[in-house]
């Protein structure tokens, strides 16, 4: 069946999502910003996911009008689930949706849920929404499905269409209309889940592996500091073995690995079983920014540096290289905790836009050449244009040949340091 399909929501996940659909066939793509409807109408992507040649190929009527969703009979939710300062899991965005689409839901729709939840979240939260909103019966007049994202941002190999697809459906009838409507453009195939649970928690844990193992990294790093011994070269080492997993330390932010943890872990402890290791993990990824920020001033203080009064420069902003996004950077955790201290920090980032940044942490962006010479230099976000000057830029940067250089990520050449520099690696 050609289903009319509609994208909720048009941010990293769903406009990917609209374009690809939208070469194939008309699509509507909602969303309630019309700031971001109307640069889309001018096939401008401020994200960055989408390029000009496809946007401009895509047929997509971009709409804020909740009207329009009535015309479609498949329509796919693609919204942030963030978490809120008690790092509980936030559904505002996704519940919204869930009252604008039930608003506007026909007889006969399929509703699939993009959006990263805990297991059960679909249908406990959402299909109530839709039922309250329309006066529709769920399973009767209308029916839903699941189909995790997996977009990666910045990432042009791993796309929408090129990664395998979970799909599910409330009936095995309604997962086969889901996974043959997705077939028709993700090239690598789709997964057939046995119920929407099961997506839902695939899902889920798809990123806390991750944030699991990236804890254990930075776990390490924190040791071999306190043994002299470079984390950098013991992963290489280590990495030789065939069966070595291939993590690195590092901030752990944004919108996936940072935040989808706590949806298992309050799920978790909702049915009364409290998550170890996966809490742990959390606590030693989240803690990750004052550990750096408090290395660096012991280091200025050990060179005679004075803290309070001094400049640090940070190199980047956006949660990871290359993407503009600032959504749950943990860089602003480096930040906050060296003024603490009372350092004069300065923050720069090409990426970013600079009334987000404001926005969202209250940080001024200085341009690179504004920038003031400072006492120490973070390489907080290994940016294309910051490796590819790499120890120029940073001499560039520092008041003197002896300041302190904190790279994060080891983007910088550990042999190509210059002597009087002291280059600290995580």
């Amino acid at each position: 069946m050609n289903r009319k399909i509609a994208i909720v929501g048009l941010g990293y996940v769903g406009l990917p999502v609209a374009v690809a659909f939208g070469k194939e066939r008309h699509v509507i793509g909602f969303d309630i910003n019309p700031n971001r409807i109307n640069t889309l109408k001018q096939n401008i992507d401020y994200t960055n996911e989408v390029i000009l040649a496809d946007l401009e190929k895509a047929s997509i009527d971009f709409t804020n009008e909740g009207q329009k969703l009535e015309e479609a009979d498949f329509i796919i939710i693609a919204v942030p689930t963030p978490i809120n300062e008690h790092n509980q899991p936030d559904l505002t965005p996704l519940l919204k949706a869930s009252e604008t689409v039930g608003k506007h839901l026909q007889k006969g729709t399929i509703v699939v849920y993009e959006s990263t939840v805990y297991p059960g979240a679909t249908e406990e939260e959402c299909v109530p929404v839709l039922e309250r909103m329309s006066g529709l019966q769920y399973g009767k007049d209308f029916f839903v499905g699941y189909s995790p994202e997996r977009i990666n941002p910045g990432d042009k190999e791993h796309t929408f269409t090129t990664i395998t697809k979970i799909v599910s459906g409330q009936t095995p009838e309604i997962l086969e209309i889901v996974a043959d409507t997705y077939s028709s453009v993700v090239k690598a195939g789709v997964h057939k889940a046995s119920s929407i649970k099961v997506a839902e928690a695939a899902k889920v844990i798809e990123n806390t592996q991750r944030d699991v193992n990236i804890a254990l990294m930075n776990e390490l790093a924190m040791i071999f500091d306190r043994l002299d011994i470079d984390t950098s070269e013991v992963l290489a080492a280590a990495g030789t073995k065939w069966n070595f997993l291939k993590f690195s330390p590092g901030l752990v932010g944004g919108h996936c690995i940072g935040v989808d943890p706590y949806y298992l872990t309050h799920k978790a402890q909702a049915v009364g079983y409290h998550p170890d290791v996966i809490l742990a993990g959390r606590r030693i990824n989240d803690g990750l920014g004052k550990y750096i920020a408090s290395t660096l001033v012991k280091k200025m203080i050990k060179k005679g540096i004075a803290v309070q009064g001094s400049t640090v420069t940070v190199l980047g902003l956006t949660f990871k290289e290359n993407v503009p996004d600032l959504r749950n950077s943990k860089v602003i955790d480096v930040i906050r905790e060296l003024e603490e201290y009372g350092v004069n920090v300065q923050v720069t980032d090409p990426k970013a836009e600079s009334k987000e940044a404001v926005r969202e942490y209250n940080v001024s962006l200085i341009e690179l050449d504004d920038l003031k010479r400072s006492d120490a230099v973070v390489f907080a976000v290994p940016h294309r244009e910051y490796v590819t000057e790499g120890w120029n830029l940073v001499n560039r940067l520092l008041k003197d040949v002896s300041g302190i250089v904190v790279d994060i990520k080891s983007a910088l050449a550990k042999d190509s340091t210059p002597e009087s520099i002291e280059l600290w690696r995580l």
